[in-house]
């Protein structure tokens, strides 16, 4: 008797077992982007509790090393640190690069010198400030940027920064415990994967922040659009989202577990649009301080002098003022939930947003939260 219960309990636990071993999904990422502007912040700014993982930005390159770009850093990266008491899970990575940061990268990458110097600069800036990872944002290899310098060598050598990186994280990984973050912010635009080997790369990286905005900026496009379409609208003369774009990357080569969907917490603006189709796809131009926050939009547009007006197609929404004739295109609560149920079903990395301080609520923020909330077992580890 005692034989068959033995057994039955080997039989009845082998099911168990077996479930506890199978690897279960990890909880999708939440990036934010911190970007203080040579501010000082202050842990109550900040409520870490909707975020895996905060990206500071920016660090410097300096005669080829990584370091502070501005005096308020150190403190500011402290500050950031301290957030993993209210939630222990919370990665802080450091972001290098940027917009008008980039100009060093390629030199940075030209030769094994170089970016072995960059590396264990990148490595001792991590161990001083006790981080987590490091957000190469390299904009972009291969082509000029803000007027940076570029070259046709960038596009092999961004892919041998990024895995001579992947090996020395790898190895400290190892000797302290504790993994080492390597992602990268990446262009939502065909020359980026022209001028990258995006499948290779994707080795390297643990994710590849999508930058899904600025499909339509007035100082660019002297037609009106959406900004940040989830997909496509037929009648855009662009034909470009966010959809379009990961399809994309995928097709280069980039697992969809590794692509983090990018949102802004800002909008894009023209004026002198005429009253056609409520502004969306019309001629206009820059219109001043063209790129206002998500809280300056709340507080002084909508329902401000301003109708909302929604693309179905594109699941984006815009504003419009018939009077002024300005129009706005911009993220918000319902587009939000749009993007994340295509992050869920396509089985997206995760979602991330530049910036934190663009949207002084929380609406946004907690918009993913409650977006992705569904799949999330409650390890916020990524």
């Amino acid at each position: 008797m005692l034989r068959l219960r033995f057994i039955l309990t080997i039989i009845l636990a082998a099911p168990v077992a077996s479930l506890a071993a199978y690897p279960q999904p990890a909880p999708p990422v939440i990036a934010g982007y911190i970007f203080p502007q040579n501010g000082a912040l202050q842990q109550s700014q900040i409520d870490p509790r909707g975020m895996t993982r905060i990206n500071y930005a920016f660090a410097a390159i300096q005669n080829g090393r990584m370091v502070v770009a501005n005096a308020a850093d150190s403190a500011n990266l402290h500050q950031l640190t301290a957030l993993r008491k209210q939630n222990p899970s919370l990665r802080i990575l450091i972001s290098v690069g940027g917009w008008s940061g980039s100009a060093a990268f390629s030199d940075v990458a030209l030769t094994p010198q170089r970016r072995a110097a960059f590396i264990q600069s990148a490595l001792e800036f991590l161990k001083s400030y006790d981080l987590d990872g490091l957000d190469v944002d390299w904009e972009y290899p291969g082509l000029p940027g803000a007027g940076n310098r570029f070259r046709s060598e960038d596009k092999r050598n961004f892919t041998l920064l990024l895995k001579e990186l992947r090996a020395r994280f790898t190895q400290e990984s190892a000797q302290a415990h504790k993994k080492l973050l390597l992602t990268i912010a990446a262009g939502a635009f065909d020359d980026y994967l022209t001028h990258t080997e995006m499948a290779q790369v994707q080795q390297s990286v643990d994710t590849v922040n999508l930058m899904a905005f600025d499909y339509y900026e007035a100082g660019v496009d002297a037609v009106t659009g959406n900004h940040a379409p989830l997909f496509t609208d037929p009648a855009d003369p662009k034909k470009d989202s966010a959809d379009a774009t990961v399809r994309a990357f995928e097709a280069d080569g980039v697992p969809a577990a590794k692509i983090v969907l990018g949102v802004p917490f800002y909008g894009r603006m023209w004026q002198k649009v005429p009253n056609v189709n409520h502004g969306l796809f019309q001629p206009g131009k820059p219109a001043p301080n063209g790129e206002p926050p998500y809280s300056v939009i709340k507080a002084t547009m909508l329902d401000h002098g301003f109708t909302r007006y929604w693309d179905p197609k594109s699941n984006a929404p815009y504003l419009y003022s018939a009077e002024k004739q300005i129009f706005l295109s911009y993220e918000d609560p319902d587009s939000i939930a749009a993007k994340g149920k295509y992050v869920l079903t396509h089985k997206l990395g995760g979602m991330m947003f530049w910036s934190y301080f663009n949207d002084s609520s929380g609406e946004l923020l907690g918009a993913i939260d409650q977006a992705l909330r569904k799949s999330d077992s409650g390890q916020t580890t990524r």
